[in-house]
């Protein structure tokens, strides 16, 4: 067997067909062995002798066959299916190409028909190059594998591009065809795709973030050519937080915002954490009821209503310390998308937003790490490769020592209080081959506090998440999730009384999605699958808490149910200004047995005494069903280079409710499944953009308004109780909401001073009627939701004076919450009662908050143990003493109103993080 490197061989036509017409008929059969080895045998048996290069095979790859008196041509065929390789038999001699045919000269057609006479074209044999590596010297690279007679022109090149340093995929690269209009911009996955003409090409990719790259190709058909690239070294003077820029040009959803975790680390947070989410409250759109509150409100709906995902597992509660810090490790985050406008057909079950947070990968090429020392906590986060180049595991965590920080706190029980937390992640992900790739995570959190000192509050949260990422072609590729989430607390409370008890809750997500991302033509771009999930809850058990306890053990019954979902989108590039994005999802829920329902009488308020029947239901068993169809539109026209419009509308059902009386989320809230005596949630959204770019110091705009409609929001009676409650539904209000609101975001995306200023103006409003008085609230007419708060305006901003040095500033307003007041008294039947007022017709007073920063870089020496970064931050620098809650107390026959603070003081904090 002989190797060649070039080979240039000129034969005449008749010598051609008489060689091809020669073949000699042969018979053979192998099983489970290399190509190269099918060669050989081939050899032994025939008088042919093969021409080729032994590292153009993949050795571990193995086929099978059996043929009989067929030609050598019609068995080499076979055997070179799916492969680069094409071979030219010439008498007894047969030689292998990679990717190109050898010709002697034919007849062909030029454009305008006449015939002209082709010689024969030869190139140096190269591998087709599968990582970039950004040497932009290499040779050309010949993709896919040229036909003997094609008559097509464009061809499909795809690929992805990664970062070099720890294989994660990067999305919004530009691709293009150099002096050319065909270009394209990588998704969430790193993934690209252009239509091609067959023939030389050269590929270019570009990036603010990342260096520049380009190859020259000869495209013969459908193939593939991956890059990778390194970070710029002026990455420091990049953006700290960005709207989606590009993705807001490429695709039609409204109101999509990402954050990049990397960016967030000059921006001045409470004791210096870095925390995704907590600057996404610094996003228009997206608030909280208060400080300290673990819940968020977007475009005016509750705190339920918003669906956290991390690596693609719901995360009930991703708060830590009263909901001062998030329960997400800031070096293990990649980034955050969060959906407030357009929710794509792919998410479902909640009727407001979507937090899709991403973990990052693994250094596939060494061990590294970084981590950071707080005045509150410490994180340390390291990254191993398992399969250098393919595989690795990221393991994270962080812990408290929190304790100090609530002394500061005005509140004398909070003062004399403890807490606690830690969170726990690690992601294992392996690229198996260019077409399959598995990651898996596993994240774990808990949180132990006393208020009292008989009291211990603990809550945590554990999910597991795998996904297979498959391709199954150039233009068709899925993914399959499987992901299980567990958030439960209890309340352990130890007297001297015998009323000691224990308090469990506990609720559990199954879910199993899959997901298809077809590129069906170059106008359109299909989404499609389903999911389906089960949900467990425990809404509560109380036990004894010691022998001399008499509590007396109470449980409440089980519940469970099952959601699942349908749903598809089409991505229709109508022209090139216009782009519709049509997405439909249709979901079905049922709540499941074993339970007992009850039934009450018609025209009647539900108490107790009007239950007319128990239903029970066996396991599994069907109690009733709902569900509907959900269209996802979303529509984008680009005016001109720097102006664009958009537009949407939504429709969304939520099967899970919260369970909360308290004027903010807290982690001992309960989740309560719809059921016979409670409705599914639904809401409709319409919502319109407006899209600018100045050329003067690339300043963006943005101007977004919206108006949300929602039925069957869940509220309650005046003094509901909540808590291991057999007749609950008794205690509940469903009623109707309405939200609307203009958001507008001026942003400096780079350059020495970078950062945002966003202004919201918002209302929400619920409305609680029927034909009950009891079950009336403010006489059946509209109110102010708990979390309306008509003005929000948020300011960040960072100066750099060097690469090393830089400050940042953040500045929040925002007009305070409604609140209930006492306004008078009355006596009746001898005992005197407090007047109330319309439920929240007046208002806490307004919050403000200026934090300042100043960011100091290590030097940027290559080799080095580790490199630095300082945070020296001072939050609430102006000392402001911003109300958390207001409350009442009589005294000497007066009602006198009382005010209390979170954080009343500047907080000054240094913050060390270092990365190796």
């Amino acid at each position: 067997m002989r190797i060649f490197t070039i080979i240039l061989l000129f034969f005449g036509l008749n010598q051609f067909m008489y060689a091809q017409g020669q073949q000699t008929k042969i018979s053979i059969s192998y099983s489970n062995v290399n190509r190269v080895e099918v060669l050989k045998k081939i050899e032994a048996s025939t008088h042919y002798t093969f021409y080729f290069q032994e590292d153009w095979f993949d050795k571990t790859v193995l086929i099978s066959g059996n043929y009989s008196n067929e030609t050598i041509g019609e068995v080499l065929s076979k055997v070179f299916e799916d492969t680069e390789l094409n071979f030219f038999i010439d008498d007894t001699k047969i030689i292998l190409t990679k990717n190109s045919i050898i010709y002697d000269k034919y007849k062909g057609k030029t454009a305008k028909g006449t015939e002209k006479s082709k010689t024969p074209i030869f190139f140096q044999q190269y591998d087709s190059v599968k990582k970039d590596k950004t040497d932009t010297t290499a040779p050309i690279a010949l993709i896919g594998k040229e036909a003997v007679a094609s008559e097509i022109d464009f061809y499909t090149l795809s690929g992805h591009i990664t970062d070099l340093k720890d294989n994660k995929p990067l999305a919004d690269i530009t691709v293009k065809a150099k002096n050319t209009s065909i270009s394209t911009i990588t998704n969430a996955e790193g993934f690209y795709s252009l239509k091609l003409p067959t023939g030389i090409s050269t590929i270019e990719i570009e990036s603010v973030f990342y260096r520049s790259a380009s190859r020259k190709i000869m495209i013969y058909s459908n193939g593939n050519l991956d890059f990778s690239t390194t970070e710029k070294i002026n990455q420091l003077d990049e953006v700290v937080v960005k709207g989606k820029g590009n993705q807001n040009v490429r695709t039609a959803i409204t109101g999509v915002t990402t954050i990049e975790a990397e960016g967030v680390k000059t921006i001045p947070l409470v004791l210096g954490e870095r925390d995704i989410l907590k600057v996404a409250l610094t996003i228009p759109g997206v608030k909280t009821a208060g400080e300290g509150s673990s819940g968020f409100n977007v475009r005016g709906g509750k705190e339920d209503q918003n669906l956290v995902l991390l690596d693609n597992a719901t995360l009930y509660n991703p708060t830590h310390l009263f909901g001062f810090f998030s329960s997400l490790n800031p070096y293990t985050i990649n980034k955050v998308d969060i959906y407030k406008g357009g929710i794509p057909s792919e998410y479902g079950g909640r009727l407001s937003s979507v937090f899709d947070i991403v973990s990052k990968n693994g250094n596939t090429e060494k061990f590294s790490g970084e981590g950071g020392l707080g005045p509150v906590t410490s994180n340390l986060t390291a990254s191993i490769p398992v399969v250098k180049g393919k595989a690795s595991l990221l393991v994270g965590g962080r812990a408290t020592y929190s304790d100090w920080i609530l002394k500061t706190l005005d509140d004398e029980n909070l003062k004399n209080s403890h807490a606690s937390f830690y969170d726990l992640i690690a992601k294992y992900s392996h690229k198996i081959n260019k077409n399959n790739t598995v990651e898996g995570t596993v994240y774990y959190s808990k949180d132990a506090y006393t208020i009292t000192p008989d009291s211990l509050y603990k809550y945590s949260n554990r999910l597991v998440s795998l996904k297979w990422k498959h391709a199954f072609n150039e233009k068709t590729s899925s993914e399959f999730n499987v992901t299980n989430s567990e958030y439960k607390f209890s309340i352990d409370y130890e007297s001297t009384t015998p009323e000691s008890f224990l308090f469990k809750y506990k609720i559990d997500e199954t879910q199993v999605n899959v997901k298809f991302n077809t590129l069906y033509t170059d106008k359109h771009k299909f989404t499609y699958g389903l999911s389906s999930k089960l949900y467990k809850i425990n809404p509560g058990q109380l036990n004894p808490n010691g022998e001399s306890s008499l509590i007396a053990p109470i449980r409440i019954d089980d519940e469970k149910g099952w959601e699942s979902a349908l749903f598809f989108s089409d991505k229709f590039e109508i022209t090139d200004q216009l782009l519709l994005d049509i997405g439909a999802r249709y979901s079905f829920y049922a709540p499941l047995g074993a339970a007992t329902q009850k039934i009450y009488q018609d025209g009647v308020p539900k108490t107790p005494s009007t239950v007319i029947e128990e239903k029970k239901y066996g396991t599994n068993e069907v109690i009733n069903s709902s569900g509907g169809f959900e269209p996802r539109i979303g529509l984008r026209y680009i005016v001109d280079d720097s102006f664009f419009i958009k537009a949407g509308f939504d429709k969304n059902f939520q099967y899970i409710h919260l369970l909360s009386n308290n004027t903010t989320q807290s982690p001992t809230d309960t989740w309560k499944l719809s059921d016979l005596n409670v409705k599914p949630q639904s809401g409709l959204q319409y919502s319109l953009g407006l899209f600018k770019t100045l050329d003067y110091e690339h300043l963006e705009l943005s101007l977004e308004g919206y108006y949300k409609t929602s039925k069957n929001i869940l509220d309650y009676k005046v003094g509901a109780n909540i808590l291991l409650n057999q007749n609950l539904e008794t205690e509940l209000l469903q009623g109707e909401g309405k939200a609307y609101g203009v958001e507008f975001l001026l942003k400096k995306p780079y350059g020495r001073l970078n950062g945002w200023i966003g202004y919201t103006y918002s209302r929400a409003f619920i409305k609680l009627d029927s034909q009950f008085n009891d079950e009336k609230v403010n006489g059946g007419n509209y109110f102010p939701a708990n979390f309306d708060k008509p003005h929000d305006v948020s300011i960040v901003m960072n100066y750099k004076f060097t690469h090393r040095y830089s400050f940042s500033s953040n500045f929040v307003y925002q007009t305070g919450r409604p609140v209930t007041y006492p306004i008078g008294k009355y006596t009746y039947e001898g005992a005197e009662y407090t007047l109330y007022s319309d439920r929240n017709k007046f208002r806490i007073p307004d919050y403000y908050r200026l934090d300042i920063g100043l960011n100091i870089e290590g030097n940027h020496k290559i080799k080095k143990l580790a490199h630095s970064f300082w945070n020296i931050s001072v939050y609430n620098v102006l000392g402001r003493n911003n109300p958390y809650s207001i409350f009442f107390v009589t005294k000497e026959g007066q009602v006198k109103a009382y005010q209390t603070s979170i954080f009343g003081m500047p907080i000054p904090t240094i913050t060390y993080n270092f990365k190796f």
